[in-house]
């Protein structure tokens, strides 16, 4: 199927209006959930880059990503045990805000909105839940929770390396003049050409940035 993406401006009203009504639902999620455990959320991903896209040709619209950080240092909680709480509570809050029940992915919860008239996905919110550690080198590290669907089994993962690397190769792109253009239009290119469903915007993402760091020098620099 050929796309025919664009981005969105996150400043958009109907952006700005999803985006407040995510952050209030978690707020209510929070007081939910608080006689388990609390936890942070921060938004990350294409809101925070201002990369928003949406695909013309598609009934699939823009998404959000956040992080989920829960605070059970005494490991009160299993993974499943964690990743179920939150979902029965997001389940609790977001159908008031026009969402359907959250779906369980390998590593995320995703909650999407939807105009049922004309069958297509306004758009849609994935939930990370992670776990930020320092290790015994002193690096900052984070785990997600991995939802293994055969075996039903759930269970913190590492970050892969790649992920570590990112926020230095995004600086260096910006810095050498990259972004706006090269980096930008690249990513677009990506999406329209992209006909594998399970290579999500995230990898598309990290792809373009280490395709452009390898085009322009990047290790050359280090």
């Amino acid at each position: 199927m050929q796309h025919d993406f664009h981005f969105i401006s996150k400043k958009e009203p109907k952006v700005k209006k999803a985006y407040e009504d995510i952050q209030n639902m978690l707020k209510e999620v929070q007081k939910l959930v608080g006689e388990k455990f609390t936890f942070r959320f921060d938004v990350v991903g294409s809101y925070k880059r201002n990369m928003i896209t949406y695909d013309a040709k598609s009934n699939v619209g823009y998404d959000f990503d956040f992080n989920i950080e829960v605070n059970d240092g005494d490991e009160k909680y299993t993974p499943k045990q964690l990743k179920d709480v939150l979902r029965n509570a997001i389940g609790a809050v977001c159908v008031k805000y026009g969402y359907d029940y959250p779906e369980d992915s390998t590593r995320v919860l995703t909650i999407k909105k939807k105009n049922r008239k004309e069958s297509r996905i306004l758009h849609s919110c994935d939930f990370a839940i992670v776990n930020n550690y320092i290790d015994d080198e002193g690096y900052e590290c984070q785990e997600y929770i991995h939802f293994d669907k055969p075996h039903r089994n759930y269970t913190w993962c590492e970050q892969p390396g790649g992920y570590y690397m990112l926020p230095e190769k995004i600086e260096w792109i910006k810095e050498n003049g990259l972004w706006d253009e090269e980096m930008k239009e690249l990513y677009i290119e990506k999406k329209n050409k992209n006909d594998n469903p399970d290579m999500y915007s995230r990898s598309i993402f990290a792809m373009t940035v280490h395709e452009i760091c390898q085009k322009f020098g990047f290790y050359e620099d280090k």
